[in-house]
């Protein structure tokens, strides 16, 4: 396997492919929160070359929360643009294709809260209800979580 992310980048214009962990206790999602700025979003990141979804998940899920857990199911496949407005996807016009894996969750499953992962990007895990008012990614959370269904959803977000 290669080890280096699926991103293709041509001039202003980005191509990632990523992967998410939906992992949920207690009527809360597992969820990071960056340290530089109030930016709250799902377990996960992108795929490596190589590398199948499943994988990928299990290994992110794994990097971010020191956990291992299996898959459960693919839930979502998210088609995502927008502009970006990090530093590495600054004005760039970015279609991200995300796919949403429910994760297995065991009765004991507990992490550490409120400390920076393990990975040095200022991010720390947080548990959010999804209804609240807070801004998160993917808002798609906020409707679906609350009734899941066996099918996989697709969804298009455009914020061009």
């Amino acid at each position: 396997m290669i080890n280096r992310d699926l991103t293709v980048v041509d001039g202003k214009n980005m191509l990632n492919v990523r992967v998410a962990g939906i992992v949920i206790k207690d009527n809360r999602v597992l969820m990071v929160k960056n340290l530089r700025s109030d930016y709250i979003y799902s377990l996960g990141g992108r795929l490596k070359f190589g590398e199948s979804a499943q994988e990928g998940v299990v290994r992110e899920v794994e990097e971010e929360t020191g956990i291992r857990l299996e898959v459960d199911r693919l839930g979502f496949i998210h088609e995502n643009f927008f502009i970006g407005s990090t530093p590495s996807k600054m004005n760039a016009h970015v279609y991200e294709i995300t796919f949403y894996f429910y994760m297995k969750v065991p009765e004991d499953f507990s992490v550490e809260t409120g400390v920076e992962t393990a990975d040095d990007d200022r991010e720390t895990l947080v548990w959010l209800d999804w209804h609240t008012d807070r801004q998160y990614y993917p808002r798609f959370f906020r409707t679906e979580l609350d009734n899941p269904v066996q099918e996989i959803k697709h969804i298009v977000t455009d914020d061009r």
